[in-house]
């Protein structure tokens, strides 16, 4: 490149699900980035079946110009009203359960069929970003050289001026991250971030095509929490997740190599013997459930070195109790994007990278430790115990981020924190 060329930031996004592909939309939309995404398997693909996000993610889409094709997939496209978040009813009894919380806010909960939701992203991405069977082996990164160099494992080499760790859970940038940092410091405790914790949750999940349901089956309408169950595929599937949990165990080795597999429906129905005939009616319909071991990560102290970023799952993956890890996977690549439209030079790219450390991480793991005590909540198993009148309210407060602060001020924080850097 002649010095009369302008400055293009070179962006390697390693992981095509949803926090990759969310950068990947809105750094493709700055001309002074070039972007890769380079994906391990031969499509973008995403396991699960539902995902949820809340008002202030729904923001972020409509501010990326997304709004128009996620509302044409939303199971209740957002109108502004006030909608149900969700509704927590006591269960645990043969005898017919009773709601003991209602939890509204802004929208409700929006809900999709996750396939079509990495779709909207995939649908959005300019064409030649993506390369499919580029699992990445390991980067190499020194202080003095300007490029990260990325060796796949189908033996192909690329360079790039920095990369965006998406690469999931059990991402082995955030691996090689760790180790290298620990060895360069010699602080041997930045070891144990590496890999995931077993929440000592065990999730059943499975889908129900609404009309195998009542139609006056609860579930049908409003998102339930007395086994997790919402309306997904514009009204047209039951998406219900059911959690069996020890505490005591957080933390533990998982016994089991595989987190998820297939179940037998008997299984399922056994754990749930002796609940109220609602819940009986919802799981007899699931005749191939699937069973997880729920993970998340312990509250990273950095999502930064050098020019590596994580972001997404890979650097705060979390319990599923809140909702929040698609919404906070997408937050990341939209403060992330925001500030790399302003870097004019690879000297002003740790600067950048800082900021969004600065925004992002302390929220992120926030969240992260806020989903784990919901978790706890839900299942009776908190400092509150079942005493309704303290758990309800406390519960409500769980979800204090949704609405402050808002993605814009985050976003604009964010760039503050460049510009004070800058000059």
């Amino acid at each position: 490149m002649s010095s009369s060329s302008p400055f293009k930031l070179r962006v390697a996004i390693c992981g095509g699900g949803i926090s990759g592909l969310c950068l990947a939309v809105a750094l493709s939309q700055c001309p002074n980035i070039q972007v890769e995404v380079y994906e391990a398997t031969d499509r973008f693909k995403e396991i699960g079946a539902g995902v949820m996000i809340w008002a202030r993610t729904w923001k972020i889409l409509e501010l990326l110009g997304l709004g128009s094709a996620f509302s044409k997939i939303a199971h209740s496209p957002p109108d502004g009203s006030i909608g149900t978040g969700f509704d927590f009813r006591r269960s645990d009894q043969p005898e017919e359960g009773s709601r003991f919380y209602l939890v509204q806010m802004p929208y409700g909960c929006i809900r999709f069929y996750r396939v079509d939701f990495l779709d909207a992203f995939v649908e959005a991405l300019p064409p030649n970003v993506a390369h499919f069977g580029m699992r990445l082996v390991s980067y190499s990164q020194n202080a003095s050289a300007s490029e990260i160099s990325l060796q796949f494992s189908n033996g192909t080499t690329a360079t790039c001026d920095l990369l965006a760790g998406c690469d999931g859970i059990k991402s082995s940038i955030r691996a090689q991250l760790y180790r290298e940092c620990s060895e360069r410091s010699g602080d041997s405790t930045l070891l144990k971030f590496i890999d995931p914790v077993w929440t000592g949750t065990i999730a059943y999940r499975g889908l129900i095509p609404v009309e195998h349901l009542p139609p006056c089956h609860r579930s049908i309408a409003d998102p339930m929490m007395h086994v997790v169950s919402y309306s997904i595929s514009r009204g047209k599937v039951v998406n219900v997740v059911t959690f069996a949990s020890d505490p005591k165990r957080e933390g533990e080795p998982h016994n089991e190599d595989v987190w998820v597999a297939n179940c037998l429906q008997q299984e399922l129905l056994e754990c749930y013997s002796n609940w109220e005939p609602e819940v009986e009616q919802l799981l007899n319909q699931i005749e191939k459930p699937t069973k997880w071991a729920i993970h998340h990560l312990r509250p990273l102290p950095f999502f930064v070195d050098r020019k590596i970023a994580l972001l997404g799952d890979a650097c705060h993956a979390m319990a599923p109790h809140e909702g929040a890890g698609a919404g906070q996977a997408i937050e990341d690549a939209f403060i992330l994007a925001s500030l790399l439209e302003q870097v004019s030079s690879l000297e002003t790219l740790p600067l950048a990278l800082d900021a969004y450390q600065r925004v992002r991480l302390p929220f992120a793991n926030h969240v992260l430790k806020g989903s784990y005590d919901s978790g706890l909540m839900y299942e009776f198993n908190s400092q509150y115990g079942e005493d309704y009148e303290v758990l309800g309210p406390a519960i409500e407060k769980q979800w204090d981020w949704v609405e402050e602060p808002s993605p814009e001020e985050e976003r604009l924080r964010a760039l503050q924190y460049l510009k004070d850097a800058i000059s």
